[in-house]
């Protein structure tokens, strides 16, 4: 069994703002969480959140970056388990933005949920997904004012 996360959404802000929120760190923890990302092709950096230790989730995100190319592709693998050097989720994120008259649609995949054990992982993060977008746009929407 294979589960991907895939969701596109159209921001009334143009491609380099978009870009900024995926690639500023001091950005990026308005909107998703704190972390050390750079991007540079080969960059290992980690996010940081609350633990779930009811889920089997330590709270530690480890990623590599995989792919940048500014305004328009971004990649970076995205590890994480239950802690002590223990992953049990190994997967793809996976940014792609396009210009679209004043704003940007931006298709996010999140790709790598395999087996029964990451189903939960699966469940919960194709929903936080989804709520991280509306952060985002409030994010961007405050920038601009």
């Amino acid at each position: 069994m294979k589960n991907d996360i895939r969701h596109q959404w159209h921001f009334n802000h143009p491609p380099q703002l978009v870009w900024d929120y995926l690639t500023k760190p001091e950005l990026l923890s308005q909107w998703l969480m704190e972390s050390d990302f750079q991007p540079i092709e080969g960059h290992e950096f980690m996010f940081n959140t609350k633990p779930k230790v009811k889920v089997g989730f330590d709270g530690l995100i480890y990623c590599k970056v995989l792919k940048v190319q500014p305004t328009t592709h971004l990649s970076y693998t995205w590890k994480g388990g239950p802690g002590k050097g223990k992953i049990t989720l190994d997967s793809i994120v996976t940014w792609t933005l396009s210009p679209n008259g004043t704003g940007t649609d931006l298709l996010l995949e999140h790709t790598g949920f395999t087996g029964f054990r990451n189903l939960l992982s699966y469940l919960i993060m194709n929903k936080g997904w989804q709520k991280i977008q509306t952060r985002l746009a409030l994010h961007m929407d405050k920038h601009l004012k």
